[in-house]
């Protein structure tokens, strides 16, 4: 029994030995990696960046009442078409107390006068029949009357402009009447009938009755980062792709870069202004938001890599050479010199041939 026992205990001692041994004897085999084989292959390579932003009319100009008052009657909405000189809306003056007062004042006066002017030029012109006075004093009493009625005739229609913004010599053209300053679109109508509005003076930017704009002259406004705008250029091309329209993407041509940045999130950006082509048969409205792709740099029909197969040390890089495949894949490390890249493709500019086979990604290893 003993000696069984005895038996059994060595044999596990054994077993564990061997296997011991044999984990640390294929551990300690080095491992055959194989990788996938890249080679170089002719295509084109750009560089792009894009911007976001919107679009926006060109000029959109907010129309202002002449007058201040309570708005009576309003002709446009937002979407309808207007000419420069259309009536937009009219204006019912509230007239201030004092400049009432004073031009019914001057009323009361130019009565006067005139009432003293006809008794004058009656009597002148009584004597001057009876040959009692000269006709240059009758002449002169003539004067002075025609003055007095030109005179009430004038504070009549102070008093009627004050009243009611409208003078009774041109009607037609009354501050009271706020009309379109240019051919366009109406896109909005911020008041009201009944809102009271006050006209632009040194003090107040004044009420904004509507906004027009031509919506045929429209540019995409946009920012751009410092480390790309020394990139750009007036001329440069550029396509608008628009998000709530994704079948539509315009031509613009970059015709502004801001001379200085504004300071946003902690990084410094560059205005830029690109104008549209906008086609005939499309509808753009203002404020759609907006991307602008812009090619920086461009190069056509050059040798090019995957940037995965280029290893970078400092300011070099360097790329793997198939020389030897038995009894494993043998690389030799090679400098190049390279061009563009899109960020996933780059441009080889010297270092390796065409027919070279690169080091690609580990694909297997036993």
């Amino acid at each position: 029994m003993r000696k069984a026992s005895r038996i059994i205990i060595w044999t596990i001692v054994v077993l564990l030995f061997v296997g011991t041994f044999v984990y640390l004897f294929l551990n300690s085999r080095e491992k055959s990696v194989n990788y996938e084989l890249v080679s170089p292959s002719t295509g084109n390579i750009s560089r792009t960046t894009v911007l976001t932003g919107k679009i926006e009319p060109r000029d959109e100009i907010e129309i202002k009442p002449q007058i201040s008052g309570i708005i009576s009657e309003i002709n446009v909405e937002a979407g309808d078409m207007v000419r420069a000189g259309d009536v937009i809306a009219r204006i019912k003056v509230i007239p201030e107390e004092s400049q009432l007062s004073a031009a019914q004042s001057r009323v009361s006066t130019a009565k006067i006068v005139l009432d003293q002017a006809r008794q004058l030029f009656d009597r002148t012109r009584g004597l001057y029949e009876r040959k009692f006075v000269a006709r240059e004093e009758y002449e002169q009493s003539e004067t002075e009357y025609k003055k007095a009625v030109q005179e009430l005739d004038a504070a009549e229609d102070a008093l009627r402009i004050v009243r009611e913004g409208v003078s009774s010599y041109n009607a037609t053209e009354s501050n009271t009447l706020v009309r379109a300053t240019i051919d366009g679109q109406v896109l909005e109508v911020p008041v009201k009938v009944g809102t009271s509005v006050i006209q632009a003076n040194t003090m107040n930017d004044g009420t904004t009755v509507a906004k027009v704009a031509d919506m045929r002259n429209l540019i995409f406004r946009g920012k751009v980062d410092e480390t790309e705008v020394g990139l750009l250029r007036t001329g440069m091309s550029t396509t608008i792709s628009i998000g709530a329209l994704p079948d539509v993407m315009p031509a613009a041509v970059i015709e502004y870069i801001a001379p200085k940045s504004t300071e946003e999130n902690g990084s410094n950006t560059f205005e830029i202004k690109a104008a549209i082509e906008v086609p005939d048969s499309v509808n753009l409205r203002a404020g759609y938001s907006a991307n602008a792709t812009i090619t920086l740099a461009r190069a056509d029909s050059v040798m090019t890599l995957p940037e995965s197969v280029v290893e970078w040390g400092g300011d070099s890089a360097y790329v793997y050479v198939l020389t030897d495949t038995v009894p494993e894949h043998k690389f030799e490390r090679k400098a190049i010199s390279t061009g563009l890249s899109d960020g996933i493709n780059i441009q080889v500019k010297g270092g390796i041939n065409a027919d070279d086979r690169l080091r690609g990604s580990e694909i297997s290893g036993k």
